[in-house]
């Protein structure tokens, strides 16, 4: 079941919550807004990703969506003065909000990530920006498996698929460190998936951490 389940969604409602929170009995403002909270989910984490952003929550009301992003680096995405904050606002509005809707309030909130080596989409984001570069994988692998004990987890795993270091035929690796228990559902187990695109392709990186 470990590799079958997503770790995450296999304890929404019971460790984790849901990113995005709200409520529409109409079907087709439901798959609207679904859609659109993807859009809006997507576009920042590409936008912010040298601000290492591991988490974006959307919250929404009638009249008023709330963004609540979590940020290794927060002030990359403030800015001075908190410029921008209203450009990320105005962003929003241009590429996702509702544009005839001009009654439509955007909230941002900025929390900082205090231990980023315990998120899995921070580790696997930075396995697959050195695998880019060109880095050793085991080397790469090791070093971020001891951050993340250092950091506090109970134990953390890596796996990684495809052409690896460049090889003619695609493989599996899998890296241990401690214990990941997939289907005890009151661990706090969180899961990542990022892609790395290398020069022969792509290289699929997984992260499982228990905290």
């Amino acid at each position: 079941m470990g590799q079958k389940v997503d770790p995450k969604g296999l304890r929404i409602g019971i460790v984790y919550n849901w990113n995005s929170r709200w409520y529409f009995s109409n079907k087709k403002l439901f798959k609207d807004t679904l859609i659109s909270d993807i859009k809006i989910r997507r576009k920042l984490l590409n936008k912010f990703a040298f601000a290492s952003v591991t988490q974006i929550d959307i919250e929404r009301a009638i009249k008023k969506i709330t963004a609540i992003i979590y940020s290794v680096k927060p002030g990359m995405i403030i800015g001075r003065g908190g410029k921008g904050l209203e450009d990320v606002k105005k962003y929003i509005v241009n590429e996702i909000g509702n544009k005839k809707d001009k009654e439509l309030k955007i909230e941002l909130k900025i929390e900082p990530v205090k231990k980023p080596y315990l998120s899995a989409y921070f580790v696997s984001q930075l396995v697959a920006e050195k695998l880019i570069k060109g880095f050793s994988h085991r080397s790469v692998i090791h070093q971020a498996m001891n951050r993340v004990i250092e950091a506090g987890a109970k134990g953390v795993k890596i796996q990684i698929g495809g052409r690896i270091n460049g090889a003619e035929i695609s493989r599996r690796e899998k890296y241990f460190q401690g214990t990941i228990p997939t289907s005890t559902i009151r661990e706090l187990v969180d899961f990542s998936r990022y892609p790395a695109l290398t020069k022969s392709g792509y290289v699929g990186v997984k992260v499982w951490i228990c905290r």
